[in-house]
């Protein structure tokens, strides 16, 4: 199957030959026809599928082929709700880069920003729209988003929407829409919760599964270095200096953990920025825009804050805390080994988290190599301290490590592959 048989337009397979595509991906060629078929679509991808331009190429064939502006005037017709600001900011781009010929206007919405640049582009007129839940929802109350003419509405990233509380807001933007529309939903897991939302949203919809297993892409090498929780940061900096990583996407499990890690980090020599949810847009465009540009080495950041970023050529991340959710693990190293570039994801473990470990082996059906650095052994003796979480995900998936150490047996660091 090649994008040509898909029967999109000359403009728009022009923009995907530039970008070097003419093979889809799993999710675009099954999520392609269906969209241009006008059928609603619940979709399951995890980050790096794919799945943004599996669902932006045939909207904006629909939007050239149905032309419903009338009075020369354009109308929001097509509606994305994200969780995050970076996200937003991503799947507009891929909209702007694959409409670039198409004489289609788009747009986002976001807070953390001032509003009178949104409010000047949206009185100008746009065809689509992307949003944050509420932020839109503070256009509406001024009148500056009309979304009485929606013929179609994309809810992207819908389980980190769920779990960040957007549900009141998104009730309240389905209120405003036209009953008759395509509705498009994309989560990185089907779990109860989105089944449920689904059913109060989607009609006979087209079911989409890219199993987690196979988006933890071959290309990347994964490693589990075993070490005391409270060493972690030191073997951390050993492993980034010791083999001159430049170019390092580091995940912790708290926004102050961020914070204090890039601290660290920064003491040790190694240049270092956070970003999390605490931070302005602002604070966290300049800290994304300075690892882009390599004037710092580490970016160290949360899920959510993570969620949309767009790092090209990513060598290297690192889970200095395991997620208490696995499929939240696929998605982290799903950063790297883009593109046919090989990718490191390396995971600092203590034994607070072997139960996780165990859960992400399960979830993978793999065992991921495990190693412990010399001169960093975990002490055997230290006993597992329970989680606090409000992350109703973790419910079902939460096992706590085991109570009296470490199980296995771990080669040392001569005996392990080369991470560099």
């Amino acid at each position: 199957m090649l994008f040509k048989n898909f029967g999109l337009s000359d403009e728009l397979l022009r923009a995907v030959e530039e970008q070097g595509y003419s093979i889809p991906t799993p999710i675009q060629e099954k999520s392609i026809p269906a969209v241009l078929n006008k059928e609603d679509v619940m979709g399951s991808a995890q980050t790096g599928t794919g799945k943004t331009a599996g669902f932006a190429l045939p909207l904006l064939q629909r939007l050239m082929l149905d032309g419903k502006n009338t009075n020369g005037r354009r109308h929001i017709r097509a509606l994305i709700l994200t969780p995050t600001r970076e996200l937003a900011a991503q799947i507009l781009k891929s909209f702007q880069t694959y409409g670039r010929y198409l004489p289609l206007r788009s747009t986002v919405v976001f807070g953390g920003v001032n509003m009178g640049e949104q409010v000047r582009i949206l009185r100008s007129g746009v065809d689509i729209l992307v949003a944050t839940p509420g932020r839109l929802l503070d256009h509406v109350r001024q009148g500056t988003a009309n979304l009485s003419k929606v013929d179609v509405l994309v809810l992207d990233e819908a389980d980190r929407m769920l779990d960040m509380g957007f549900m009141p807001d998104i009730k309240k933007v389905m209120a405003l829409l036209p009953r008759e529309r395509q509705n498009l939903l994309f989560s990185a897991t089907l779990s109860n919760e989105i089944q449920k939302l689904a059913s109060g949203i989607l009609h006979h919809p087209t079911v989409i599964r890219i199993d987690a297993e196979n988006t933890a892409c071959e290309l990347v090498n994964q490693c589990v270095h075993h070490v005391d929780r409270k060493r972690k940061k030191d073997l951390l900096s050993e492993i980034i200096s010791s083999k001159q990583w430049q170019r390092v996407l580091v995940f912790t499990r708290t926004k102050h953990g961020a914070n204090r890690l890039a601290e660290q980090l920064g003491h040790d020599g190694i240049s270092s920025t956070a970003i999390h949810g605490n931070k302005s847009q602002a604070a966290r465009t300049k800290a994304l825009d300075r690892f882009k540009k390599s004037a710092v080495r580490v970016l160290v950041a949360t899920d959510v804050a993570a969620r949309g970023l767009d790092i090209q050529h990513l060598p290297h991340v690192v889970n200095f805390d395991l997620p208490l959710v696995p499929e939240d693990y696929v998605h982290r190293i799903g950063r790297t080994g883009r593109a046919g570039n090989e990718g490191c994801a390396l995971s600092l473990v203590c034994v607070d988290e072997l139960g996780l470990l165990q859960n992400i082996e399960r979830m993978l059906k793999i065992t991921i190599p495990k190693m412990v650095t010399k001169g960093f052994e975990p002490d055997h003796s230290i006993m597992a301290q329970p989680f606090k979480t409000r992350d109703h995900r973790a419910r079902g998936h939460f096992r706590r490590g085991p109570t009296r150490g470490y199980r296995g047996s771990y080669r040392s660091q001569s005996q392990q592959m080369s991470l560099a």
